[in-house]
């Protein structure tokens, strides 16, 4: 038995491709959010770049983790218009 099997008889997976290539994208996009907010003392968009940084850890499913990281990203954008 694998180490990998074990995993999988505990009921454990492991991520897919999509699934950390979203949550790097979105990590990156909510660290650089994170960084402007505070520097030009805006809290909109450093909130929710600290968001995006970490919602990832409660999101499962890779569909979610992308709906709910387009929609963060497009409040961002909105905000970051005005």
């Amino acid at each position: 038995m694998s180490f990998l099997d074990f995993l999988q008889s505990l009921g454990l997976e492991l991520p897919t491709p999509a699934y950390l290539i979203g949550v790097m994208l979105f990590g990156i996009v909510g660290a650089v959010a994170w960084w402007h907010g505070k520097k030009t003392l805006r809290p909109t968009p450093k909130w929710l770049g600290l968001a995006l940084m970490l919602y990832p850890y409660a999101v499962p499913q890779t569909w979610l983790l992308y709906v709910i990281g387009s929609a963060l990203c497009a409040w961002l954008a909105w905000s970051w218009r005005e």
